[in-house]
């Protein structure tokens, strides 16, 4: 997967990323209020603390800084979701701890999940099927957790099934960002969490078991 080379004038990596993640949050806080395109490069370098010359040494357009904000959010889901597989166990106790670890990374990550999917179509052709890429590489996370338990007989599911399924995770977990406004004045993070395992386990389809 190639990821898209955002053109920079500054050498210093540490120093590139330690202003790109100041432009990603700024940038996060002001598309959340007012959308991507309402948002100048002004007002983000503002919002960051340092002035639209400097921002302009770090990327090239405003739709770079959209790109960063995208790679950055599936970059941390991603690493996140591969450290716990790293912690290893059992494979129906993985795929359970995997799943609460993913829906507690939505709870934490809330704006920055809106703003991808509302403004996903403000990216070039260039960028956006890079991003895609990523969703379906943090699917596929899901989809080896789920086919290693069935390889090992815990569940009986087809390919299909576990490609659905993988997707429905996905889905469930992004549905407490997405309905915010409805949901959190109803559950806590952890009441949801177990509500979904529950829908998951009526299913039938991957009956986890509750860590409780």
């Amino acid at each position: 997967m190639n990821k898209k080379a955002v053109p920079t004038l500054v050498k210093d990596e540490k120093l590139i990323e330690k202003r790109r993640n100041q432009m990603i949050k700024s940038a996060v806080s002001l598309f959340t209020k007012k959308g991507f395109h309402k948002t100048t490069t002004r007002e983000i370098a503002e919002e960051a603390g340092f002035s639209i010359g400097t921002l302009y040494e770090y990327i090239r357009q405003k739709e770079d800084i959209l790109y960063l904000v995208c790679d950055s959010i599936y970059e941390r889901f991603c690493s996140s979701m591969e450290a716990e597989v790293d912690k290893g166990g059992n494979s129906d106790a993985l795929l359970d701890r995997s799943i609460r670890a993913y829906f507690m990374l939505i709870d934490d990550m809330q704006d920055e999940m809106l703003v991808m999917y509302q403004e996903l179509k403000s990216l070039s052709k260039e960028s956006l099927p890079y991003v895609l890429k990523k969703e379906l590489l943090l699917t596929s996370i899901f989809e080896d957790l789920i086919t290693r338990c069935v390889d090992e007989n815990i569940y009986e599911l087809t390919q299909a099934e576990i490609k659905v399924f993988a997707h429905n995770i996905l889905v469930l977990g992004q549905t407490w960002s997405f309905r915010r406004w409805a949901l959190h004045s109803e559950y806590t993070i952890e009441e949801y969490i177990e509500l979904q395992m529950n829908f998951l386990k009526l299913e039938k389809k991957i009956p986890i078991q509750s860590s409780s």
